[in-house]
């Protein structure tokens, strides 16, 4: 990774309806990421129970029902960007995630950057399995 984003894909063999249900559903979220009141609303600001890096403060900014999902995350600290686009594909869905606008001038940008680089995948994997287990 050389910019300020990371950049993460996985093919899902789940309609768009179910993977976007996983992204919103605070129940769902907190099973495969982080336990928060997220929420397809604009504007709706919600905190992400982050385990040892705390609560992270998010706001949603963008919403396209079953197909964006975009908000700040961890406002005040990292104050990055989480975008999360869905693509219908065959009977499932490719799941584009972005995370950007690391402060790659600072050491916790850079840390944050390149641990969350590693992170993610892992992260996708659960979502994966979650949604798996709940077909």
């Amino acid at each position: 990774m050389t910019d300020d984003a990371i950049t993460c894909e996985r093919l899902l063999p789940h309609p768009p309806a179910a993977v976007w249900r996983a992204l919103t559903d605070p129940a769902l979220h907190a099973r495969w990421w982080a336990a928060g009141d997220v929420r397809p609303v604009v504007g709706h600001r919600f905190t992400l129970d982050m385990g040892a890096f705390g609560g992270q403060p998010c706001e949603v900014t963008a919403v396209e029902d079953e197909r964006l999902l975009s908000y700040r995350f961890a406002e005040g600290t990292l104050d990055t960007v989480i975008t999360w686009t869905l693509h219908p594909e065959g009977g499932g869905t490719r799941l584009v995630l972005v995370h950007a606008g690391f402060d790659l001038d600072s050491p916790m940008g850079r840390q944050a950057r390149d641990g969350m680089g590693k992170g993610w995948p892992g992260v996708l994997k659960r979502l994966a399995g979650l949604l798996d287990d709940t077909a």
